[in-house]
């Protein structure tokens, strides 16, 4: 009852200061109001923005552009291609100035001119300057204004552990010279000084993650330890000159990790009577309010107070679409009411708390300003605790008119080049024209009412459950969601499951034939690639006589598996997928072990194994209603049935994910399965094994026969009783296999059907208008990520002439900044390589690269597994043997090219035509691409591995390999036979009609 009148005094006194507020911002309204009036550019172009939602999308998409395109002739251009695309209104101001007819006219020189300066003059709206000395003046100004300021460097992503150092030095060169300024500066009483408490003139805002180029919450403590070493000079420099440091929040996945990391750290004795520090909550995240209330009492415990910054939060879009491309629960709230409520409810929580926390309230709606003030004012929160707060160049009215009241207010100064601050830009220039905005709705002369009124949300405040309404209709198909290591949790899941997988290490597998496990001849071991004396599992190998009686314990299981009904064999398919779910960690684990793949990409191929297993049960269910072609006295159906035994043979680098795809494709379709998996990768193998018996897989449908390709995998293929051949593999085994399926055997009554998936040599371009923080990771990730050895990663790099030099540069140096070790260690990007014919055949090429090209980086590697340090060729010829030849390695040859015509030209001429990768922001290369690029998966504008069933099927042509997609709608087409069966149904000249009576 208290806190209801508590909160009713609040809300009056906020409607009357809001009221107040408002009447002065709007006594002399801002630029948008008079924009009839003075009509300039970069005026014009904000207003057009938020008139027109489909302009809007291609304005900024094309400002976003802009820092990469050098010649008036290339603005020119893309100002046409990306307005005068037809989903776009054009107001006839604009129309006017896109009407050339090319961009190295007079009229595109013009309109290019016009446009960038009225985008960079928006730019200077909300970038407080280019410079150190830009920033002083603008700061300086500010201080006139009686305005306290805190400064953010903004840069290029933080992509090498150059540009991390870099970070560091200069915001100790922005330190160093904001404090030398400010020895001249008259001191100003409102906010220098509160509560005869002198406070710093000079502040600065870092984010955690740029001290560290690899920062990974799944190594939490090694990030931990790089960040804090950089964050402790920055602090100990920041108290010897007087400067405060504040600490910005980013997007969800680091925020745990962000908040422990400075808790612990300003606990340490050094800094724990440190009160000149702040860290930052962000309201749009549902459980913002309990890491509030987790920060106050921790800071009752360390009994110094710090800084609490709350903001709204700036990373909306890109949260809500990476929790539903992840299919994880969503971290925001979807209703900007509810964060609206959620913020007030925070404000509260911190002023009520002043005596430990100083509070700092950014935003730019005057209600959310005008109830921090209420609040304040009631509980007489002292001056010292409380100071509000506003983005430069956001809410200059709204923080002069509390100036005026005699509130502390400081302004948020981003400063750098405008080029790397086009992302900020962006991110400004859609808060300001977004439909739910305060200031957009301030500016359309909304009733005050309606400004004022208390937020009431839509929604339940936990819905915490992944955002389905966010994909789009006819995507069906919910696919399982990856672990979140940002989750402290799912960590010590996953080292647990290592504990307790290593205490299995060295068991035997043994072959399943006809329901049971059998003794074969021979054992392998099977080794741990980052430690080869460690043997993970003695696998056995069968005989050619095994494989015989494997054969014909699938003949004699097939005529009751084809009879099984579909949504039965679909149902063990549901129910293996669950208990992968359930066994995922430890999954992981024996993958990390067993073929040294890092842990979050084991993680990947375990969602992808279990999508494969309820993708294929929902496919069969479909594909066995079949089609009904009837017509009056006719029934025509079209219905498939199993062709019979499947002889899978499955690669060691996807050992469970394609292994599985493959075994239960075949399976759902009815077929009797066996699968022979490489040998390297036979124990995960026999775990899928366990899991499909368990699942209710009957003796005889499904076999485990590992054994010798040349010996086992010949006489499997040759087989007079198989029907279907799954491969995946080398083109070399591939076309054998081809070849030998092709030959009719005596006995043999049909033809085989030969599945083959055969690697590929694919290339990534990237042209001049390339997002170059994008592309470096991108290939990164494409090329390195588990070194090399997928079929779809990136080995060639197509690079445009202009940006060539750069690219290799920073290419080199995110690579340099890689950690190659053990694969189960939580730092591990680059693990070793799967044997040591692996190892030898890859250094083999590098010999051949030294030759052909110049090494632009060649990393060392430890020694104790197969390990091969990541290396770039540069200068590399497109018909050199490293441009031709697929590695299977953590090679990548990056190739100079003059033009965009001349890059797609290198790129197909491969024999391969799997994969392939543009960075671009050029419309019509874009559309080029997707039209002339010979690849079964193109990726734009983001990394070209990680396929996600019944998202992005899987599979290429040429010499890449033969049949339909993986994890697509045709797939299962290919273990089937069609039929179409047709039926006269005329007895005596009639025949029952539908719809007659």
């Amino acid at each position: 009852m208290v806190l209801q009148v508590q909160t009713s005094t609040y809300e009056a006194k906020t409607q009357e200061i809001a009221k107040q507020l408002l009447a002065a911002t709007q006594e002399n309204r801002s630029f948008f109001s008079s924009l009839r009036d003075q009509m300039r550019w970069d005026d014009k172009l904000l207003a057009w923005a938020m008139s027109n939602p489909g302009l809007r999308v291609q304005l900024f998409r094309f400002i976003d552009t802009l820092p990469a395109l050098h010649s008036k002739s290339e603005v020119a251009s893309h100002l046409q291609e990306y307005l005068g695309d037809e989903s776009v209104e054009l107001p006839a101001a604009l129309k006017g100035m896109l009407n050339f007819a090319n961009p190295d006219s007079m009229p595109g020189q013009v309109a290019a001119t016009t446009v960038g300066t009225a985008v960079e003059t928006l730019a200077h709206k909300y970038i407080s300057g280019e410079n150190i000395k830009q920033v002083i003046k603008t700061v300086e100004r500010l201080r006139k204004e009686k305005m306290a300021f805190t400064i953010d460097l903004l840069g290029e992503a933080v992509i090498t552990e150059v540009e991390a150092q870099s970070y560091l030095e200069r915001y100790l060169e922005l330190i160093q010279q904001l404090v030398e300024a400010s020895k001249n500066w008259p001191a100003i009483p409102a906010i220098d000084e509160a509560d005869g408490e002198l406070i710093p003139k000079v502040q600065v805002s870092v984010k955690l993650t740029a001290f560290y180029s690899q920062f990974d919450p799944l190594d939490a403590k090694g990030s931990e330890e790089r960040v804090s070493d950089r964050i402790r000079i920055l602090l100990r420099r920041a108290k010897e000159l007087g400067a405060a440091v504040h600490f910005d929040m980013e997007q969800y996945g680091y925020k745990d990790i962000t908040l422990s990391i400075l808790k612990k750290l300003l606990l340490e004795e050094e800094f724990r009577q440190r009160t000149d520090v702040g860290m930052t909550i962000q309201a749009y995240l549902r459980d913002s309010e309990q890491d509030t209330k987790d920060l106050i009492s921790w800071l009752k415990q360390r009994g110094y107070p710090l800084t609490i910054r709350l903001v709204k939060g700036a990373y909306w879009d890109q949260e809500t679409i990476k929790a539903a491309q992840k299919h994880w629960p969503q971290p925001v709230y979807n209703d900007k009411a509810a964060s609206d409520a959620n913020f007030e409810t925070i404000t509260q929580l911190l002023l009520e708390n002043h005596q430990y926390v100083y509070s700092a309230i950014g935003s730019h709606n005057v209600r959310s300003h005008s109830r921090a003030i209420a609040i304040a004012e009631s509980l007489n929160v002292p001056r010292r605790r409380f100071e509000l707060q506003v983005l430069y160049g956001m809410g200059d009215k709204v923080a002069k008119a509390l100036v005026d009241r005699g509130y502390r207010v400081r302004v948020y100064c981003p400063y750098g080049e405008l080029l790397p601050g086009m992302a900020y830009l962006i991110r400004r220039l859609l808060e300001n024209t977004a439909n739910s905005s305060f200031l957009r709705q301030n500016l359309e002369n909304r009733p005050i009412e309606e400004l004022l009124a208390p937020p009431i949300p839509k929604e339940e405040k936990n819905s915490l459950t992944p955002n389905s309404s966010l994909l789009t209709p006819n995507s069906h198909f919910l696919g399982a969601a990856d672990t979140d290591y940002a989750e402290e949790e799912m960590t010590r899941k996953s080292a647990q499951a290592f504990q307790s997988v290593r205490q299995q290490l060295g068991k035997t597998y043994l072959p399943l034939i006809n329901g049971e496990y059998v003794n074969p001849p021979e054992f392998v071991d099977s080794l741990n690639p980052s430690n080869f004396s460690e043997v993970v599992g003695k696998v056995g190998l069968i005989s050619v006589e095994q494989a015989e009686q494997a054969m014909q314990a699938a003949k004699a299981a097939f005529p009751a598996w084809k009879k099984t009904p579909a949504k039965q064999r679909a149902d063990i398919l549901r129910k293996a997928g669950d208990l992968m779910e359930l066994r995922r960690a430890e999954l992981s684990a024996w993958m990390v072990l067993e073929v040294g793949k890092p842990v979050k990409e084991a993680d990947g191929e375990v969602s992808e194994a279990i999508d494969f297993c309820r993708y294929y049960a929902d496919e069969m269910e479909r594909l066995d209603e079949g089609l009904n072609y009837d017509i009056p006295g006719e029934t025509n159906r079209y219905i498939y049935q199993p062709r019979g035994i499947a002889v899978v043979i499955s690669p060691w680098n996807f050992p469970l994910a394609i292994a599985c795809g493959m075994t239960v494709a075949a399976l759902v379709s009815g077929n009797c399965t066996l699968l022979k998996p490489a040998e390297t990768s036979s124990v995960i193998t026999a775990k899928l094994t366990e899991i499909l018996i368990e699942a209710g897989i009957p003796k005889g449908v499904f076999q485990y026969v590992p054994g010798k390709g040349s010996q086992v995998g010949a006489y499997l293929v040759n087989h007079s009783d198989t029907h279907v051949i799954a491969f995946t593999g080398s083109q070399e085994v591939g076309c054998r296999i081809y070849a030998d399926a092709a030959t009719l055997k005596p006995g043999q009554k049909h033809m085989k059907r030969v599945i083959a998936e055969m690697g590929g040599k694919n290339a990534i371009i990237v042209d001049e208008s390339a997002d170059l923080d994008q592309a470096v990771v991108g290939v990164v990730q494409s090329a390195f990520g588990y070194s090399g050895q997928k079929c779809s990663a990136a080995s060639r790099v197509i690079v445009l002439e202009p940006i060539y030099d750069i690219f290799v540069q920073r290419l080199v140096e995110a690579t340099k900044s890689l950690n190659i070790g053990e694969a189960e260690l939580p730092s591990t990007q680059v693990g070793p390589v799967i044997d040591a014919n692996a190892r030898d055949r890859i250094r083999e090429y590098i010999e051949k690269g030294k030759v052909e090209a110049k090494v632009a980086l060649e990393l060392s590697a430890p020694e104790q597994g197969y390990f091969i340090g990541p290396v770039i060729f540069s200068e590399v010829s497109p018909n050199a043997v490293i441009s031709q030849e697929e590695i299977f390695g953590p090679v990548l040859a990056v190739i100079r090219v003059k033009d965009f015509q001349e890059a797609l030209a290198v790129a197909n001429g491969t024999n391969y035509a799997l994969t392939g990768g543009l960075y671009s922001r050029t419309p019509s290369h874009i559309q080029q691409a997707q039209a002339e690029f010979e690849v079964g998966n193109l990726y734009i504008n983001r990394n070209i591995t990680g396929a996600i069933v019944g998202r992005q099927p899987f599979g290429g042509f040429k010499l890449s390999g033969v049949g339909s997609k993986a994890g697509g709608p045709d797939y299962l087409l290919q273990f089937l036979e069609p039929r179409a069966v047709t039926e006269n149904i005329q007895r005596q000249g009639f025949a029952p009609i539908e719809g007659a009576d």
